[in-house]
């Protein structure tokens, strides 16, 4: 496992890794309250892969918000669980249903899933929650925001109730301390950073701008530096007519959204993640699965219409020990959204240079 461990760039554990892994290596209840890109995938990983060896069959179930975070937290178990014998199977919408049959016969260690589709194979009797022994909800906030909270109930009634449940999540809204309360008994509670704070090397600043402008402002903010940039916007339409633009620019872009096949995410993903593709213009909704090191620069195109989804998409950059910047750009509309966000971050966001440009 320290061979594993050393090969997948941890060097040493990160706060959160150093705090939930002795107790979840106990078989405890955790909840882990800390900010994106702090390595909590390997928080739960590796004591889950520990507590693991040796079995049969599934025995794990880790629900995510979206299938690329999923298909990231796949990887982890890859990459930490092969030298353990212990395997971990994706189970999420938008792919196939009897290759996910077939794979579940396989009687991987750990399901990783969307609430969705673990229902559908549960109906369909491929899936017994029962001999679950270990529960993990990912980004739970996210999980709530998106409306999993009927699914995530219906799963929490088919586990048995001895079990060991993990909890982790950006931020710490009543919503999800309600379904902590719940779920879990007796938990360790761990809280690296006070909810609804960001990754502290994360460098903000804010551009007062018109509509108008806004495309302006981001070709000159893109010509200023050279390093990978994650561009969010609140709609699919606009992702799509920024992703044109940039491209007709001469920038190697990507787009992400809901409307993308699986193919298409995961190339625009890995294209990323590798520098084939300079920008990445996303959506909220993809913002949970883009676990990539190395984002210079993210910038809100949009202000996100939730405070928390703020926190999540600026924690893209200055991800585990790197240091990054964040732009957000403000239009006299999105005032109240601007007032939301550093109501929940505490301090007001700095303004940027340029505000001339869209002035």
């Amino acid at each position: 496992m320290l061979q594993a461990v050393a090969k997948a760039g941890y060097a040493e554990p990160t706060a959160i890794q150093a705090r939930a892994i002795p107790p979840a290596l106990a078989g405890k209840d955790v909840i882990g309250c800390a900010q994106t890109g702090t390595g909590k995938t390997a928080a739960f990983a590796i004591p889950m892969i520990e507590r693991l060896a040796g079995g049969e069959g599934p025995r794990a179930l880790i629900l995510a918000p979206t299938r690329e975070l999923a298909m990231q937290i796949q990887k982890t178990f890859e990459l930490l669980g092969k030298t353990r014998g212990v395997y971990a199977t994706l189970i999420v919408g938008g792919a196939d249903m009897a290759q996910q049959e077939r794979a579940l016969k396989q009687r991987p260690d750990v399901l990783v899933a969307t609430p969705g589709r673990v229902l559908d194979h549960m109906w369909r009797g491929n899936i017994n929650l029962l001999a679950v022994q270990i529960f993990v909800l990912d980004e739970g906030d996210r999980l709530l925001d998106m409306g999993f909270a009927p699914q995530i109930n219906q799963i929490l009634d088919a586990l048995p109730e001895e079990r060991q449940t993990m909890l982790f999540s950006a931020t710490m809204p009543s919503d999800v301390a309600a379904l902590a309360k719940a779920s879990l008994k007796h938990p360790a509670r761990i809280e690296i950073a006070p909810s609804g704070t960001v990754a502290a090397r994360a460098e903000q600043h804010l551009f007062h701008t018109s509509r108008e402008q806004k495309t302006i402002l981001l070709r000159r903010l893109l010509k200023e530096e050279s390093g990978s940039t994650l561009v969010f916007t609140r709609t699919k339409s606009r992702a799509d007519r920024l992703g044109k633009m940039l491209q007709a620019d001469g920038l190697p872009v990507a787009v992400l959204h809901g409307d993308r096949t699986m193919g298409q995410r995961r190339e625009a993903l890995e294209g990323f993640k590798r520098g084939r593709y300079r920008v990445l213009v996303a959506t909220d909704i993809m913002a949970r699965g883009i676990h990539v090191t190395g984002i210079a620069h993210v910038i809100n195109y949009d202000l996100p219409n939730s405070p928390e989804d703020y926190v999540h998409r600026i924690g893209r950059t200055a991800r585990v020990e790197a240091t990054g910047r964040a732009s957000s750009f403000v239009t006299p509309e999105e005032k109240g959204q601007l007032h939301a966000i550093e109501q929940l971050l505490g301090t007001r966001v700095p303004l940027g240079k340029h505000q001339l440009v869209a002035g």
